[in-house]
């Protein structure tokens, strides 16, 4: 007699453009279908990454795009649909997959994930105690990284015997083959010709990715090298950025790209990618960019860069928000010669194959089985 799947029920706000939908994404189609069942559950939003699930995988949206009001209708859904685990991410959805859960009254348990590095201030650090008092109700939970580990130790007091390690999945075979200059829209691909070096960065254009200090440093770059700046991510933040780029001298200069379903041509087909955020859980897009062969550059976003890139060996590390250092850094990747370029790229696609979507997500099987033990 075969043994019965473990349904796994996966919730978030929506599929969307983020880190967190791009690591379900990667979960839900490369989790063993022989030995679970998983089902996808978010908000009544249409999410970037919708189209590039997989088609055995059921997925049901609520009929609210209120994230309080997901409660009631997501504890009906699992008393209908009996998952053994409700596994969610990020901290305001994992409080309304737990209290979901309880209000089910069924024996699913929680698991839940903690991506970002958390707590700057007194206000945010009582904060995560709340959201720590509620992943006591979860039987285990995933950190993104050892750094983001510690905080959920130091700052959620979460019990480090119920905290597994598990770092992004990124499926290399797709980001590999998604990575010609045909690829690349249409209205871009001028970018790319030329003699003028391409720096690429990817992100949502919000405070915590500080392009300010990426564009105040391109403005030293192209004063000694033939540059071109893009940016691709949407954010609150794109009009402000974009005068700034005017103020500095440097429009011409700068693409601001926007959103773009396949990034991985544009990393690609660059000849740097740099990252200038505050602090980063992980730092997936670093991972995806040694992935495709392009040399990285980024700020010391604690605890991502640091364990990705085990403290530059595997790319560049400079201070968060100065300026000069990122300059002097991104001007003395460019100048490269050939030889070292290829060393660079080399160790940065052996690094990359390390965080291989199939090889992780059976951690994440593992921790799906240990949970029910």
């Amino acid at each position: 007699m075969p043994k019965k799947k473990i349904k796994v029920l996966f919730f978030i706000y929506f599929l969307g453009s983020g880190g967190a939908g791009r690591t379900f994404l990667n979960i839900l189609n490369n989790i063993d279908r022989n030995r679970f069942e998983p089902i996808l559950v978010t908000c009544n939003y249409e999410g970037n990454y919708e189209s590039y699930l997989n088609q055995d995988i059921k997925f049901v949206k609520l009929p609210t795009k209120r994230l309080r009001s997901a409660i009631i209708p997501l504890a009906k859904l699992i008393r209908n649909e009996h998952p053994q685990v409700v596994f969610s991410t990020i901290p305001n959805y994992n409080v309304i997959a737990i209290v979901a859960r309880l209000l089910s009254f069924t024996k699913a348990r929680n698991v839940v994930r903690e991506a970002a590095f958390l707590g700057q201030n007194k206000k945010e650090n009582l904060k995560l105690k709340l959201y720590g008092l509620f992943y006591r109700f979860s039987k285990r939970v995933v950190a993104l990284s050892n750094g983001v580990k510690q905080n959920l130790m130091d700052k959620y007091d979460v019990n480090p015997n119920k905290i597994d390690v598990i770092y992004n999945p990124v499926e290399l075979d797709h980001i590999r083959g998604s990575t010609g200059i045909e690829q690349i829209p249409e209205e871009y691909k001028r970018i790319y010709q030329g003699d003028a070096q391409v720096i690429v960065t990817a992100g949502r254009l919000v405070r915590e990715k500080d392009h300010p200090t990426l564009l105040k440093a391109f403005k030293k770059v192209v004063e000694t090298k033939k540059a071109k700046l893009v940016i691709l991510g949407e954010g609150p933040l794109q009009d402000e950025l974009e005068n700034l780029a005017s103020q500095l001298g440097i429009s011409e200069n700068v693409y601001f790209a926007g959103f773009q379903t396949n990034p991985y041509a544009f990393l690609q087909q660059s000849d740097l990618f740099t990252l200038t955020s505050k602090n980063e859980g992980f730092g997936h897009v670093i991972v995806e960019a040694l992935a495709v062969g392009t040399p990285v550059v980024t700020t010391n976003c604690k605890p991502g860069a640091e364990e990705i890139l085990e403290n530059g060996h595997y790319g560049t590390i400079t201070p968060v928000g100065d300026e000069r250092q990122l300059a002097d850094a991104i001007i003395e990747a460019l100048s490269k010669s050939q030889d070292d370029r290829d060393t660079i790229i080399q160790k940065g696609l052996s690094r990359a194959n390390e965080f291989d979507a199939q090889e992780i997500v059976k951690q994440y099987e593992q921790v799906f089985e240990k949970t029910l033990k």
